[in-house]
């Protein structure tokens, strides 16, 4: 008698979000904490926050090795649309520096915490049409993808679990994982509290 059995593992992504189910969980809660769509000046203080992550991360959206292992990962970026709300705004860019890119691995658990970011984003852009802003004016980093978030979201994790890593390389993509959501957290804490 053959037993038949689902051994298949868990994806990559599935693992790094049980990984960082607490690190999220402390993001969430403390951004909207916040109140970053009380008032113009609160969501001013939540785009500082956005561009100061988006910046940081940059480098990976262009960095060249990174392109083979995630097909279109150039076109994902935030960083233009977040300027633009700035300028739509009429506000200063803040001081922010370019973070550097990283070995593949941690790279990998960095690009799952700010692509994860666009799913939350669906439920942003509502609270930000509330008070004025849309994806043609104020929030256009919000606008989900063309093609859907879920979709957008699901080609993102496709190649994110495509990509050959050794043990090693899957513990310190997941501790990425973790520390992304951690100098987000530290981000916030600076901007909007």
């Amino acid at each position: 008698m053959t037993i038949v059995t689902d051994m298949q593992p868990d994806s990559r992504a599935k693992r790094f979000k049980a990984a960082t189910t607490a690190a999220h969980e402390m993001v969430d809660t403390t951004v909207m904490g916040a109140k970053p769509f009380a008032s113009r000046e609160n969501y001013e203080r939540f785009l500082r926050f956005q561009y100061r992550l988006h910046r940081h991360v940059e480098p990976l959206y262009a960095a060249p090795e990174l392109q083979d292992l995630l097909p279109g990962l150039a076109d994902r970026s935030r960083l233009d649309p977040l300027e633009q709300d700035f300028a739509d705004l009429g506000l200063t860019l803040p001081e922010a520096g370019f973070g550097p890119v990283l070995p593949k691995a941690e790279a990998l658990g960095w690009l799952y915490v700010v692509e994860g970011s666009n799913m939350g984003a669906a439920f942003l852009a509502k609270d930000a049409a509330r008070i004025g802003f849309s994806s043609a004016f104020g929030a256009r980093h919000l606008a989900g993808h063309a093609d859907g978030r879920g979709l957008h979201w699901r080609r993102f994790t496709a190649g994110l679990d495509a990509v050959d890593l050794t043990e090693a390389e899957e513990r310190e993509a997941e501790a990425a994982a973790t520390a992304a959501f951690n100098h987000v957290l530290e981000i916030v804490r600076q901007e909007m509290l």
